[in-house]
C-alpha cells in the first residue's frame, strides 16, 4: 500500500455582505454547506441584514462562519488601539451570545487590509484575539494569505499572525483568489484543501471574490462578465453574487 490517505473532502461556502434572502436558502444550500455570517455592519454598511437569521440559516442545513467587522488602519491611527480591541471583541461576545451561538464557537475578526501589520493593527488585532480567547468563544482571523513584496522578501498578513501567536490556538480564514493557486469562480467536486491556499494552517480558504480582483485575472474566464461570481445554477443578482470558500469542515465556527 502507498500509505498515502483519500483527498480530504471539501465543503464549500459563501460569504456576502447582504443578506441573500429567505426564500434563496434551499437553492444556495444544493452548492453551499455553511455562509459566512455577519455579527455587525459589514465593511461600508449601515446596518447588518443578517441579524437575526442565525435559526433560519441553521433550519436550512447551513453552517457558519462568524465574522465581525474589525476597523481599518484609519480607523485606529492616533487611538487607544488596544482598548478598542478589547471594546469591539466584548461587542463581537455580546452579538455572538445574542444571535445564540454555542460556548466554543469561533469568531473571525475580519483584517480587511493585507500586508505587514502597522504597530496599531497589530496592537488592535491581538488585543481583540486576547479578549476572545478569555471568554466562552474562540478566537479567529480573517485575512490576506496572498504573498506580498516587502523589502527583497514576500510576507503574508496571515504569516505574520501565525509568527506572533506562536503555538497559542488562533484560527484562519485565509483570503487568496490568485490564479493560481486559485481555481477562479468555480464549485466542483474536486478536493480543494484549505492549505492550498499557501498557508498550511487555514481553516478556510475563500478562493473568488466579487468583484473580481486583479489577482484573479489568469482566470478571468470563469467569472461572469461583469467581473463578479455567482452562485451556481441561479439567475445572476445581487442577491446571488457571492465569495466562494473552500474548508474540510461544513461548520467552520462550529456555530450550529
Amino acid at each position: 500500500m502507498s500509505g498515502l490517505g483519500a483527498p480530504e473532502k471539501t465543503y464549500y461556502g459563501f460569504d456576502k455582505n447582504d443578506y441573500p434572502g429567505d426564500n434563496l436558502l434551499p437553492a444556495l444550500h444544493r452548492s453551499f454547506s455553511y455562509a459566512g455570517y455577519w455579527l455587525n455592519n459589514p465593511p461600508g454598511a449601515s446596518s447588518n441584514t443578517w441579524a437575526g437569521k442565525r435559526a433560519t440559516l441553521k433550519a436550512n442545513g447551513f453552517g457558519f462562519m462568524i465574522l465581525y467587522n474589525g476597523r481599518l488602519d484609519a480607523q485606529l491611527t492616533g487611538k487607544d488601539a488596544a482598548a478598542l480591541g478589547r471594546a469591539d471583541a466584548a461587542a463581537a461576545i455580546s452579538a455572538a451570545k445574542k444571535e445564540g451561538f454555542a460556548p466554543g464557537a469561533i469568531l473571525f475578526l475580519d483584517q480587511e487590509e493585507g500586508g505587514r501589520l502597522l504597530p496599531e493593527q497589530s496592537t488592535y488585532l491581538f488585543s481583540w484575539i486576547e479578549a476572545i480567547r478569555g471568554s466562552q468563544y474562540r478566537p479567529g482571523v480573517y485575512c490576506s494569505g496572498i504573498p506580498v513584496a516587502d523589502g527583497s522578501s514576500k510576507i503574508t498578513t496571515a504569516g505574520e499572525i501565525l509568527s506572533h501567536e506562536g503555538n497559542r490556538k488562533v484560527t484562519l480564514w485565509v483570503v487568496n483568489d490568485k490564479c493560481p493557486p486559485a481555481p477562479g469562480c468555480m464549485v466542483s467536486g474536486k478536493s480543494l484543501p484549505a492549505a492550498s491556499s499557501g498557508i498550511p494552517q487555514a481553516l478556510v480558504w475563500q478562493y473568488a471574490r466579487s468583484p473580481r480582483t486583479d489577482f484573479a485575472r489568469q482566470c478571468a474566464a470563469t467569472y461572469a462578465a461583469d467581473g463578479s461570481c455567482y452562485a451556481p445554477d441561479l439567475p445572476h443578482s445581487s442577491q446571488t453574487f457571492v465569495d466562494l470558500n473552500a474548508s474540510a469542515s461544513p461548520d467552520p465556527s462550529g456555530g450550529r
